[in-house]
């Protein structure tokens, strides 16, 4: 990315769900993203997908007995140590271990309760900083920890009203040295926590922070020295407030134009990002105490786009556009219908009678025998008519023959010049009457 900060690929690797959270692994070659949908999804620096979550049966009442969430995702974030593991939770009541190579079932799972045994609703997740210690925030307030040298059937300790009952956790976040806890709530404070003496009252509270949405950060800087977190207000601003970790006090409000709802600052390159309701990302460093990351950005100028040579007005030819080969187009469906019907191959007229002999493979209407065929083109010229009477045909012959004999009457000229033909001189028999 140059100064232009356009990103070098878009994508869209949710459908149309909302984007949770993302986060890079430890080794930053894989980003997780949790949307949504119950599937989170794995996806390598170019934006290709590494693996996806399955998801599991939704008409199975023990969530333990099914192989992914059923509900929709809340948070999700990776190992701390291991680049294969990351943890997500859902609404299902549910939090899962998974592993980068075995997609097809949750590596472990845990189950969040109320106080009196029912399911709460997790809404961030979060590792300690060695991998040991897993923490949730609940929707009803509570805490609740879980340790992985242990059994993960209980937690190993609870906060039942670690913020005001009915009030979204929106984050939990470690300190670096793994000391102290800082919450988070949609109930306008942020709580500090001790962890090496867990109490239900926390270590110290900073009240008046309003918040809006149910994703707002909170956090530490890289050298532990401040606490930071966000806040949005209904009249349309927010703010960036920061407190010092050891005193408890405030030390500064940066004041954006826009609420803000998620912040992080950056261990390694030293520097602050806020994403604000408006759509913006703001990116606050230094020039002197940070590295790579946005400086990289800064000093790196925008490519330049390559000037046209040649003709400066090019002259763009379009022949279908000229009368010569431009289609009329009908007025009206009518005359369109009209044009088809005289087309031959639109109308898909039938082939019209043949008249005289056979062409193109066809032959005649009269006679469409094999027999017929050969008669009319070897042995005779003349087409046999089917509408004249064969008797009528010879007869006209008669007179022809009487006066003009060939075959049979010059044999008999000598011998017989006069024909004889044969009488019936014998009676013709009486018929026998029938005797009753």
């Amino acid at each position: 990315m140059d100064s232009s900060l356009q990103p070098f690929r878009s994508l869209r690797p949710c459908e149309c769900h909302q984007i949770r959270n993302l986060e890079y692994s430890c080794t930053g070659d894989s980003f997780l993203v949790v949307s949504g949908n119950a599937q989170a999804k794995v996806l390598d620096r170019d934006g290709f997908e590494v693996m996806e979550c399955v998801k599991g049966d939704q008409y199975i009442t023990d969530m333990a007995r099914t192989k992914g969430h059923v509900a929709m995702l809340n948070y999700g974030c990776w190992h701390p140590r291991s680049r294969e593991d990351f943890l997500t939770c859902a609404n299902d009541g549910t939090l899962r271990l998974w592993n980068v190579d075995k997609p097809n079932c949750h590596k472990a799972l845990v189950k969040t309760k109320q106080q009196g045994g029912l399911r709460a609703i997790p809404s961030t997740c979060r590792f300690s900083r060695d991998g040991q210690l897993m923490v949730a925030g609940c929707q009803d307030g509570s805490l609740q920890f879980w340790d992985q040298r242990r059994t993960l059937v209980h937690p190993s300790h609870t906060v039942r009203e670690a913020h005001r009952r009915g009030t979204d956790v929106t984050c939990v976040a470690f300190a670096q040295d793994g000391r102290q806890l800082a919450t988070r709530s949609c109930d306008d404070t942020m709580k500090l926590w001790d962890l090496r003496a867990l109490r239900p009252s926390a270590l110290h509270t900073f009240a008046d922070l309003d918040n809006l949405y149910p994703a707002t950060d909170c956090g530490f800087s890289p050298d532990d020295r401040l606490m930071y977190t966000a806040t949005s207000k209904s009249s349309g601003d927010g703010q960036l407030v920061f407190f010092e970790r050891d005193t408890l006090q405030e030390v500064m409000r940066l004041r954006q134009p826009s609420p803000v709802a998620r912040v992080i600052w950056h261990a390694r390159l030293n520097q602050l990002l806020a994403g604000l309701a408006c759509g913006e990302v703001r990116l606050l460093y230094d020039t002197a105490h940070s590295h790579h990351g946005a400086l990289l950005c800064v000093s790196k100028a925008s490519r330049a786009k390559p000037s046209p040579q040649g003709l400066t007005q090019a002259q763009v030819l379009t022949p279908h556009a000229l009368p010569l080969f431009r289609e009329e187009r009908p007025r009206s469906t009518r005359k369109r219908l009209e044009k088809a019907r005289k087309d031959p191959v639109l109308s898909q007229r039938p082939d019209l009678p043949v008249t005289g002999p056979g062409q193109g493979g066809r032959i005649a209407s009269a006679g469409n025998t094999l027999s017929s065929y050969i008669v009319r083109n070897l042995g005779t010229t003349k087409r046999v008519d089917d509408n004249v009477d064969p008797r009528e045909a010879i007869l006209k012959y008669a007179k022809e023959a009487a006066e003009n004999p060939y075959w049979v009457t010059p044999a008999y000229a000598a011998t017989q010049p006069k024909p004889v033909f044969q009488e019936n001189d014998e009676p013709t028999p009486a018929k026998k009457t029938k005797q009753v």
